[in-house]
């Protein structure tokens, strides 16, 4: 009569290694990362002054925040740019810039920064505050952001910098525009709020873990026929 116990017990306990196997991967599925890669991108402007050409090379950082159906990006620089040859006073300068897409998008996001809050000594590099902007997605896939034209205004003049290195982009995203359709090659995007990559890990989980009880099922069904 124990062996007959322990033989039924080895029967229904024999399949908790495949149920366990797919309970991990429902896990790590759950918990996938949102898809986003950023780095620092040195960026080698060439600026046209009012008083000649100039030029100064500056790592540019792209971030952004998930903001609705939309992204906020920043756009910050490491070192100063360009120069004047007389002091700027306190909120004298004004810089804005285009941020330039790529990828399942084309076109430009403006962005634009505080004056500066103190002055700016002469002969001495324009040191530009973070400039912000926001990008809402019109098409899903992955969309580059890449620095390019920087715009100062100080005392009724204006500067143009453009890069002059072809540089690479400093952020990409994985992004869902308006009409909700996924990105070309029919992988759903993964950035944004955690929620979002919640909600995906969710759906996987809940599909293995219905393979899970499956296998279960038929399993006992052989069993209960033997």
């Amino acid at each position: 009569m124990a062996r007959f116990n322990a033989q039924r017990s080895r029967r229904r306990t024999g399949p908790a290694g495949p149920a366990a196997v797919l309970l991990t991967a429902a896990a790590s599925v759950l918990f996938a990362a949102p898809a986003a890669h950023a780095e620092v991108v040195d960026v080698d402007y060439q600026c046209k002054t009012p008083i000649g050409n100039k030029g100064a090379v500056s790592p540019i950082d792209i971030k952004s925040t998930k903001s609705g159906d939309g992204y906020k990006l920043v756009m910050s620089f490491q070192k100063g740019v360009s120069s004047s040859p007389v002091e700027l006073g306190k909120g004298a300068m004004k810089p804005t810039a285009l941020i330039k897409l790529g990828g399942a998008e084309t076109g430009d996001v403006p962005v634009s920064g505080p004056s500066n809050d103190k002055a700016i000594p002469a002969n001495t590099p324009i040191k530009i505050s973070d400039l912000s902007g926001t990008y809402t997605p019109k098409k899903s896939g992955k969309v580059t952001f890449t620095a390019s034209t920087l715009t100062i205004k100080a005392l009724g003049t204006t500067t143009t910098c453009t890069p002059g290195n072809d540089p690479k982009p400093s952020l990409s995203l994985d992004v869902k525009g308006a009409g909700g359709a996924p990105p070309p090659g029919g992988e759903l995007p993964q950035t944004g709020p955690a929620d979002d990559a919640i909600a995906l890990g969710t759906l996987g989980g809940t599909v293995l873990l219905a393979g899970a009880a499956g296998t279960l099922w038929l399993t006992r069904r052989r069993q209960q026929r033997a």
